[in-house]
This record gives structure tokens, sequence and C-alpha cells, in this order.
């Protein structure tokens, strides 16, 4: 299974492909989304992503807070969450000039829809595929909009049940085949490592037979190497100029060093884990030679007499003789020559 995208990027099985998490960091300013954007690039993702909403289409005016962003942003009552998010809204002239900057820097612009009109806006502006954030995993009318564009799909798990995920799964098969990533996440900023519940990975690609993924809010590299061992497709992580930035998810988001210290472990990882067919490697070629065993005569043997077990030892030979891993094939041949003690057995 894979997506094929533009810049031949493609999320796959092979290699897993690496969303910068811009989100909302930008503040509002183009300047700063810009600079976000060239972090992305510089440290080797394949994809920036952005979120477009439209405030008063996904909260109420007097919805709570949630825990962190009263950590982050503060308890004034006069500050909402709606008018926080007003303030991060991208309009439509900010979208193009990010399109045509990352179209630019040659990398893939990706943007949460948060609502109806957002979808079709980031149609308008012909995004390849779409993310639908954990907070929308259970919103069937949106899902089934989304997938209605028959767009590539990246859906987020937070905060979700096993039933929801099958019910999205199911929307999701009827529009667009397998032509989707499920993304194991946990709904907490930062999130703690033990709710991290990375096996769900498998879970998830051994029951609904999909591309899967990982949405990483833990603190660390710790999970996102052990995700990639578990042999994700995608993974996504929240990037940030200046963790001290006001706004609610900076303080959980990587810097430039942080961030390409990730990718390249990422990719570091990735080599280490091979393609799985074990062979003599290329770099151990000298050493086997070196360090392997050969069949050696234990004591003299004859030309024309049964070889014995007693009659041939293994031992370091510098790669001279028989292996020894061909012992059973040596035994009770008739010996066709002459072997000296500790001489090593030549082939014929």
């Amino acid at each position: 299974m894979e997506i094929k995208l533009s810049n031949k990027k493609k999320i796959s099985n092979n290699q897993c492909f690496i969303i910068a998490e811009a989100g909302v960091n930008h503040n509002g300013s183009l300047k700063l989304a810009k600079k976000l954007i060239d972090l992305a690039v510089y440290s080797g993702a394949d994809a920036v992503k952005f979120q477009t909403f439209i405030a008063d289409e996904i909260i109420l005016k007097n919805a709570p807070k949630a825990k962190y962003h009263i950590e982050t942003t503060g308890s004034d009552k006069k500050i909402s969450w709606y008018d926080i998010l007003k303030k991060q809204e991208i309009n439509l002239t900010m979208h193009k000039k990010l399109i045509a900057y990352c179209k630019k820097k040659k990398i893939i612009f990706m943007s949460t829809p948060y609502d109806k009109k957002s979808v079709d806006l980031l149609m308008k502006l012909k995004v390849e595929l779409f993310k639908i954030a954990s907070t929308d995993s259970n919103n069937y009318q949106l899902i089934e909009y989304i997938e209605k564009k028959k767009k590539p799909v990246i859906l987020s798990t937070a905060m979700t049940s096993l039933k929801e995920i099958q019910n999205s799964v199911k929307i999701l098969r009827k529009y667009l085949g397998n032509n989707f990533v499920l993304m194991q996440c946990t709904g907490s900023y930062p999130a703690p490592i033990q709710d991290a519940n990375l096996r769900v990975i498998r879970a998830l690609r051994k029951k609904f037979r999909c591309l899967v993924g990982y949405s990483d809010h833990v603190i660390g590299d710790t999970t996102a190497i052990a995700a990639i061992a578990l042999g994700i497709s995608c993974y996504e992580k929240h990037i940030t100029f200046d963790k001290k930035l006001p706004g609610p998810d900076h303080r959980i988001s990587l810097n430039k060093i942080e961030f390409m210290k990730l990718v390249k472990n990422i990719r570091s990882t990735e080599i280490a884990l091979g393609n799985g067919k074990k062979k003599i490697m290329n770099s151990e070629k000298d050493n086997a030679k070196i360090l392997k065993k050969n069949l050696v005569a234990q004591r003299n043997i004859f030309k024309g007499k049964k070889i014995k077990p007693s009659d041939i030892s293994a031992k370091r030979t510098g790669g001279i003789g028989i292996s020894a891993s061909e012992y059973f094939e040596v035994i009770k041949k008739i010996s066709w020559n002459n072997f000296a003690k500790n001489e090593p057995i030549i082939s014929k």
C-alpha cells in the first residue's frame, strides 16, 4: 500500500513520511509561518502542516479553555479560547502565499481543516491530501464531507475509542479504498510517555490492514524512534521557532536544532532496521574470514580412510580450508588426501 504525492514523495511502508507540524505556531504572522516552513525544509521533513479553520464555525464564544490552554495562555477570562483562535486564523491570501512558498522550497504543503468551509477553501487551493485532527476523529459528518473530495486522508486517533475508529474507517474505505493513514496519538500536551501506548500501532495495522503512523506529543525522541522500529509509515511532530512565544503549542514543539536531530535519528533508525533479509553483510566479510572457524585435522588423516568425527575439529585458519558449517558433509566421507595434524581440510 502507498499514497503517491508530488515531488516524488509517497506514504508507504518503505520509508517514513515526516510531517513538520507548524499548526498554529505562526501566531497569525506570515513572516513566522515562512520561518517554520524554512525550518521544516532545512531539517529534511517531507511536508509542513498548518491548521485551517474559521473560529465561528468550530467553537462557541463561551467555550471553556482546556487545561493546557490555561497553562500556556493564562486564565484571564477576558481572553477566551475563541479570541485566541480568531488570531490564529489563516485567510485566503495567507494560504496562497504559504502554498506558493512551499512550492518554491519544494516541500509539500498540508493543512488540517476543522470545518466544511475550510475544506472547501483547501479544495479550491488544490491541496494534495487532508489531515483530520483527533478532535474530529468522531465527527463523522465532517469526515464524510472530506472523504467525498476523494483526496488521501491522514486521520489522528487521540481521545478516540476503537469503536469510533471502526466507524471512521468504514467511511474512509467507502470513498478512499486504502488511500488513508491512521495515526496513533495521545491527546495530552505534552503527553506522558507512559500514555504513548505505541503497541496500538501494530494493533491498528493488524485490524484495519492499512497504513499506520504516529502523531507525537511526548517530550524527547524515545517514542519517535520506537515508533519507527514498529514500522510506521508517517510521523508528525510540532515545530516552533521559539518555545517561549505565546500560544498553546510552543512548549511541546521542537526548535530547529531539536527537529533536525530528530529527523536525522529517524533516518538513521530506518537505515539500521535494514530490509529484514538475513545475510552476511559487506562490512562483516573480512572479519568472517578471520573469526569464523574452518575444519582442520585433529590428528593425521590418511588418504582413502573414512573420516570420523574424532578426526577433525574446527579452528580459526584465516579462511583457509572447508568452513566449519560443512562438518556434517565431511564426516563419514573417504579422505581424498593426506592431512597432517592441524592442517586445514582443503576440498578436492
